[in-house]
Order: C-alpha cells, then structure tokens, then sequence
C-alpha cells in the first residue's frame, strides 16, 4: 500500500480546497505525459491508474504492464511540471466557484499592500483579493497589517488568474453589515425596503416591520445606540439615517427627509414629482450639505423631490390660479382640480401636457390644450425674467468678493 500518496493528496486536497479525485486524475495524465516522452511516442496506448485506496500505482503501454518509475529523471521533471499546472488550474477553478457564490457577502481580510492606489488584502494564506480606489471609502486609509472588513463585489477569472474585487462603498455593503449587527434583520424580522448612500458622508436606510410588537428603527439603532454605533465605526464615522418605511409615498417622503420637518407634501404621478413645502428655518435642514440630504431621500423614495418655501409656493399656486382664469374664468375648482393631480406651477403644466388633463380630470380636450398652451407662454416668460435676475445675483456677489492686495509689502 503507498499510504505516502494518499496523505500527500489529502493534504493538497485539504489545503488547496481541491477535489481529491481530480488530484488523482491531475496525477494519472502527468505521469501519462512522462511516458509518452519518455518513449518518444506521443500516439502510444499508454494508460496509468490510481488505486484510489491503497495508493497503488500501474502503468500500460500497448496493453503490456510497465514499471513507471524506471522512466528516468527527465520525464519525472515533465510529470512535476504537468503536475503543477494542472493543481494551479484546479485551485484556480475552486476558488472562482467559491467566492463566485459569495459575491455580495461581507469578508475579513488584512490588509498587505497598495498598488497604484488599489489596496491588496489578504483573504487567507493562499488567496488575495484588491480593493480598487473607487470601491474604498473616501478619506480612509488603510495600513498594511490591519484587518478590514469588505464585500466581495465581482470575482473574474482572467489571464489565468482569478481576481476578486472587494468594495466598501457599494450600498450592499450596508445591508450586510446591518445584517450582522442587527439579528432581527438576519431573521427577516426586519426587513430593508430601500437604501440610498453617498459613501463616507451619509445614507439613509428605510426599515419595515414583519412583527408589530418590533420597532425597526429602534431595533436597527439599539439600546443606547449600540448597534448603529458599530456599523457607523466600521464606516469611518459615515453619517447614517434610519427611516420608517411607509407605503404611503407622502408619509415615506416626509420621514426620508428628516430630521427636517415639512408641512405640505404635493405628489404628481405623471412626472414622478413631489414638492415638498418647507418652513424658512426647515429649509437648509431639507436641503442638507450640498443637497445631500434631499438628494438622498429623492434616491430612498424613488421621487424627484423639489423643495419650496410657503411664499414659493404659494407664488406658483396664484400663477396657476390666473392661468386657469385666462382660459375658463368661471369655473372656480379647475385650480384645484390641478393640485390634486399635483400640479402645483405652470411649469408643472406644461411638462405633464394636456392628456393627463383630459383622462385624469375629464377636462374637455381642446379646453386642456387651450390651458397647456397659456402655461407654456407664462413658463416662458417667468424664464427669460429669471434670466437677468441671476445675472445681477452673480455680480453682486462678484462685487463683495475681497480684493488681494498686488502692491509689494
């Protein structure tokens, strides 16, 4: 019996992650390779076979047993070659199908090295992965030595290599780690509905409840914010919303936009538009940084969110109101007729057109074109005034800018 064989192939089974039969198949063809070199007769009826049990090993050419181990050194040096490759390419195939089913789950890893800005992470003692630049958070640096936590993203076999891209910006990655932090979401107690990021700013998560008795916000947050705190330190201090997920798209978009407080909310289907009426001291806190904050919920609820002041609002409702005048000054509830349909500005006429008028309010078609068109001509007008209004802000605030001073001290 050669046991010797039997461990060896155990050991690369167990260490490469490779299938022991196809270690034994890798081991039959490169010893069959040998011999045809060595006879120098690549056409020759050569077979070899592994007892898969005892180790045993038998060798035939033309039918007649031969002793393979007489082959001399040359086509021992062939056998190992073949032999090598043929493992590389198993151990290549083993790892393509394994992290291949585990794209989208969160791996740990420490880090090795960069290369032009990618940061290579060790998975375990055979296998490295890459974080590329445009995966990692922004204004995070990684040491090499340090355990980082990552989403495999996509894994490809290529040039006879497989390359496993991780990321830590992909909103997938927040999924799973609330998964981890947070046991009612891995028992689909809670559930995720929507989830919008900007990576390494902010990201708001929308939760529901499979169970009444549990509050998704509360559970995602913790007891003193425990859980939430975990998540936001693995993050690099990322900014993270949890929002109470609401059927009702004016209920979600009002709690996608806290922590500001909004007192109307004006839904348009046809344009996938909602206007949102904010307090003036609201207004920045709606808007966010930048936008972001209103960016984000646009992203969570799936509406193009426009947010306005009472006065603008009111201003956009009193243009629609002398529109509708223009073209039918007797009926009173046309205007609100318009609102409800969430048409708040003649704007927002003129971009829905006069069909939704006419199969959504019963308005008479060629009453709906006359409306449409008159809005047309004020859009046009409010935007060649709008025009030099924003041409005298920018040299106002062109003027107040401060002068260097070019004189040498």
């Amino acid at each position: 019996m050669n046991q010797e064989l039997i461990r060896i192939v155990e050991n690369i089974a167990r260490d490469r992650n490779i299938d022991k039969e196809s270690i034994f198949m890798d081991l039959e063809e490169a010893m069959i390779s040998a011999a045809r070199k060595h006879f120098g007769q690549p056409e020759s009826d050569i077979a070899v076979r592994i007892d898969r049990a005892t180790g045993e090993l038998v060798a035939f050419k033309d039918g007649e047993q031969i002793d393979i181990k007489q082959l001399g050194r040359i086509p021992a040096q062939t056998a190992k070659q073949v032999m090598i490759q043929k493992i590389r390419a198993d151990e290549r195939q083993s790892i393509y199908a394994e992290y291949s089913q585990r794209k989208g789950t969160i791996v740990s890893g420490s880090v090795v090295r960069y290369e032009g800005g990618s940061v290579a992470v060790n998975l375990n003692q055979r296998i490295e992965a890459f974080l590329p630049r445009s995966e990692q958070i922004m204004g995070q640096t990684h040491r090499p030595g340090e355990r980082v936590r990552c989403m495999i993203y996509d894994v490809k076999e290529t040039s006879g290599q497989v390359k496993i891209i991780l990321s830590r910006t992909h909103p997938d990655f927040i999924k799973s780690l609330f998964e981890l932090e947070v046991p009612e979401i891995a028992e689909n107690i809670i559930e995720i509905r929507a989830l919008a990021r900007e990576a390494g700013y902010r990201t708001k998560v929308a939760v529901a409840s499979m169970d009444d008795k549990v509050d998704p916000v509360g559970a995602c947050v913790g007891v003193r914010g425990s859980r939430i705190k975990n998540i936001v330190e693995e993050l690099g201090g990322e900014k993270i919303d949890i929002v109470r997920w609401n059927e009702s798209s004016q209920v979600l978009i009002t709690n996608a936009l806290m922590p500001a407080r909004v007192s109307e909310i004006a839904l348009c289907f046809e344009l996938g538009r909602a206007t949102v009426v904010a307090d003036e001291d609201q207004l920045s806190l709606a808007i966010g940084k930048h936008g972001q904050n209103v960016r984000l919920a646009a992203r969570l609820t799936g509406w193009d969110i426009d947010i306005l002041t009472p006065n603008e609002y009111n201003d956009g409702i009193e243009n629609l109101s002398n529109c509708a005048k223009a073209v039918e000054p007797e009926d009173d509830t046309l205007v609100d007729k318009l609102i409800a349909l969430g048409i708040i500005s003649v704007i927002d006429l003129d971009d829905v057109g006069p069909e939704p008028l006419v199969s959504e309010l019963g308005i008479d078609e060629e009453l709906a074109q006359k409306l449409v068109a008159v809005a047309e001509e004020e859009a046009k007008k409010m935007a060649a005034e709008a025009k030099p209004n924003q041409a005298e802000a920018m040299l106002e605030k062109e003027a107040v800018q401060p002068v260097e001073n070019d004189q040498p001290e």
